[in-house]
């Protein structure tokens, strides 16, 4: 155990998977890049960082906080947490299920608006006015933080750093790698049905590990 880390491994490779799906923060920073140049990018990434790194904390703070001052709500939590893991797992099994069967019709580029101004700003409101977010890193991060453990925030922030490592690393692969990049998995149905499928399945066993180890 890591600083109060259950199972590092899993998790790191449970976040590569998640980066990998294309979402409205990465959409949006592609796009940027493409049309404005890597200075704008670099901008609109900037601001899904510093929007991803707020609601992280937040979740993070709340999630420590309550498991150091109501235990028993926190396993609540963790149940509610691995049933929400669960839900997105079918959730992401259903649309790879759409994206293989769909694998050979044409591709149609996702819709954006671009704000040549402000870039960063955009950015940083499209990643803060998603509340499913909060509860997506709630649920992800108390699958491997232990109970036991003196300074839950501590493990809270080594899985928030953890995860805003490998985004860091995914935003600057899609800002110098060009469009044809980042739309690897969105032009490739077959490709995105398998990605799909391998994180729905990766959620499902996340939230069953949990439920098991609880009861």
């Amino acid at each position: 155990m890591f600083f109060g880390i259950v199972d590092l491994t899993t998790y790191i490779l449970g976040t590569i998977f998640i980066i990998l799906i294309p979402g409205p923060n990465s959409i949006y920073v592609m796009t940027t890049s493409s049309r404005q140049g890597v200075h704008a990018g670099i901008a609109s990434a900037a601001g899904v960082f510093v929007g991803d790194s707020i609601l992280m904390l937040l979740a993070s703070l709340g999630a420590a906080a309550v498991l150091h001052t109501l235990p028993s709500v926190f396993l609540g939590i963790q149940v509610v947490g691995a049933i929400y893991l669960m839900w997105l797992g079918y959730g992401l099994l259903t649309q790879a299920k759409l994206n293989w069967t769909s694998r050979h019709q044409a591709y149609d580029a996702p819709k954006v608006t671009i704000d040549k101004r402000h870039p960063f700003k955009r950015a940083l409101l499209i990643s803060l006015v998603n509340p499913k977010a909060i509860l997506f890193f709630v649920s992800f991060f108390v699958q491997f933080v232990s109970p036991e453990y003196e300074y839950p925030w501590l493990s809270f922030l080594i899985l928030a750093i953890i995860l805003q490592v490998f985004s860091v690393a995914y935003l600057a692969t899609l800002i110098w790698g060009g469009v044809s990049l980042a739309n690897l998995f969105a032009r490739r149905r077959g490709l995105s049905a398998i990605g799909n499928a391998l994180v729905g399945i990766a959620f499902i066993s996340f939230g069953l590990k949990m439920l098991v180890e609880i009861y």
